[in-house]
């Protein structure tokens, strides 16, 4: 993202000459004459870097602490430019707010050095150290740029679902090397003109073309497909899915890694703000997730944001328990928790989808509830349904196979139970 710096003089001709300088450095400058003006420019754009100079109608510390003030929570870089080569005045303000103090008049070359450290510094104190890309507040300012700009432009928000899951089993240092690759992979698809930046350690914004952003996402999702199945292990591989680890008897099923995508531009719709531009980013990013494989949804006219049908919150939770004791206890405990709990007898008496079903696997010869489980999967209307399979033979890896995301052997606590039950819902 090229650095955005605001000159705040009088003097017409001294401030073209500044801004002559630092635009030869690749930096967009922006002049004003005042603090009204200025206020404007800085909630559009948030500077990087702010010069001002001592020829406005104010104290130049004076200034400089109003403009801290009201730059606190983006905290750009503050240049004071003064004629005054006194000590006094140069402590007066950096006591105020300034960064830096600089006495006219100045030498080109020192100046521009002095304007390259202090972007490099703030370009670097917004650096992820582990991939090197510039982190969430960073990218939120070059979200702000964008809808100030008339060019046409796309957002790409991009994730890499089941990501704690992989972290999880696989340690943060496989982990890492999994982001890193993901970078590299998007790097390699960019232009020095587009903007690569993290929302969260999984997710990631890019700005760019609105003509080039699809292409973009179809390349990610087939290259992350592609590379993903070399940071499984052989086992996990071959199973189709993780192995977590849980507590000491547990076991749990988690899809493999998959990269989810969501596109807006500005082609249909101009948005007001960033607020409004990530809601209808999240909105798409939602429609674009898909259970176990990569996927992209680009904004459509007919596919829009705006006056969606909000989605109620699913909290239901059908238990197929054979032992009446266990069934009405858990179907009471889960009920006091606040879930909306049906007990059944088989899977035929099931009219909606549920959030979870909790099944208990059956005796040994016939496994009546691995049949239920394994009929669940087949059906792709319960592919965000979760299913927790409780069984008194402990054959982990015979009941995940099945389909369950989480085995968990009997006689069990309810406590653990109702933990598991609320940590799934969680993800």
């Amino acid at each position: 993202m090229q650095p955005v710096t605001l000159i705040i003089d009088k003097r017409r001709e001294i401030s073209v000459k500044y801004r002559k300088l630092l635009k030869s450095n690749n930096n967009s400058v922006i002049i004003t004459k005042n603090l009204l003006s200025a206020l404007k420019i800085i909630q559009d754009k948030e500077p990087d870097l702010i010069i001002i100079s001592d020829s406005i109608d104010s104290d130049l510390a004076d200034f400089c602490k109003k403009i801290r003030a009201l730059t606190y929570n983006m905290r750009p870089v503050i240049i004071a430019v003064s004629k005054s080569a006194e000590l006094s005045d140069k402590i007066n303000a950096l006591e105020n707010g300034a960064d830096d103090f600089i006495s006219e008049p100045v030498n080109p070359d020192e100046f521009l050095m002095r304007i390259k450290a202090h972007l490099r510094r703030e370009f670097e104190s917004n650096m992820n150290p582990k991939i090197c890309l510039p982190a969430k507040n960073y990218s939120m300012r070059a979200l702000k740029r964008i809808l100030s700009e008339n060019t046409p432009w796309a957002v790409m928000y991009i994730s890499i679902e089941n990501f704690k899951n992989y972290k999880e089993t696989y340690t943060e240092l496989a982990s890492d090397k999994l982001i890193q690759t993901y970078c590299a992979i998007m790097n390699s698809a960019l232009s020095e003109s587009d903007y690569l930046g993290m929302l969260s350690d999984n997710e990631f914004l890019i700005i760019t073309d609105s003509l080039k952003a699809e292409k973009i996402a179809n390349f990610l999702t087939f290259a992350f497909d592609s590379v993903a199945p070399k940071f499984y292990s052989p086992q996990d591989n071959k199973r189709g899915f993780m192995l977590m680890r849980g507590d000491e008897f547990a076991g749990r099923r988690s899809n493999f890694v998959h990269s989810t995508i969501g596109i807006i531009t500005n082609e249909f719709i101009q948005y007001r703000d960033a607020n409004q531009l990530m809601h209808a980013l999240l909105q798409i990013h939602r429609m674009a997730d898909m259970p176990a494989k990569s996927n992209y949804l680009i904004e459509r006219p007919r596919i829009t944001t705006e006056n969606a049908v909000e989605n109620e919150i699913n909290n239901k939770i059908f238990i197929i328990e054979e032992d009446e004791a266990t069934r009405v206890l858990l179907t009471t405990i889960l009920q006091l928790q606040g879930y909306d709990v049906t007990a059944m007898d088989n899977l035929e008496e099931i009219s909606s989808i549920p959030a979870m079903v909790i099944l208990d696997a059956g005796d040994a010869e016939e496994f009546k509830g691995l049949e239920i489980c394994r009929r669940l999967r087949q059906n792709p209307d319960f592919d965000r349904t979760k299913v927790i399979v409780t069984s008194s033979i402990h054959d982990k890896e015979l009941v995940l196979n099945a389909g369950a995301d989480l085995y968990i052997p009997k006689p069990y606590e309810i406590s653990n139970i109702i933990k598991w039950v609320q940590k799934l819902f969680q993800d």
